[in-house]
């Protein structure tokens, strides 16, 4: 896993990706969900390369119920793009790396 993607809770969630300067691509993941675990290293990799640019954040909806609730996550992977604490993209299925970039590039834009 990369450093550069951070594990968020529903009690973390406000000052990791509301409060966030930067926009954020939050990933709404399950351990035991196949195209979650297919789109983790994916994942890593634009972490990497968006570092300090976009934040990566992954929340298991296992473990907090609450804010996948709020936004109406029914299926995972869900991928969300936050923006000045505005929900601004979701998609929902596992992407391929060029596919998630272009989701990033143009939700930040």
């Amino acid at each position: 896993m990369s450093q550069h993607v951070l594990h968020t809770t529903d009690a973390a969630f406000d000052a990791d990706v509301l409060q966030s300067e930067v926009p954020v691509l939050v990933d709404f993941w399950a351990p035991w969900c196949g195209p979650c675990r297919a789109i983790a290293p994916v994942l890593d990799q634009i972490a990497e390369e968006y570092a300090g640019k976009v934040k990566i954040v992954k929340m298991n909806v296992d473990e907090n119920q609450n804010v996948p609730t709020q936004f109406g996550v029914r299926g995972i992977p869900t991928l969300m793009v936050f923006k000045g604490g505005e929900r601004v993209a979701t998609k929902v299925g596992a992407l391929a790396k060029a596919q998630l970039g272009s989701f990033i590039d143009d939700a930040v834009a």
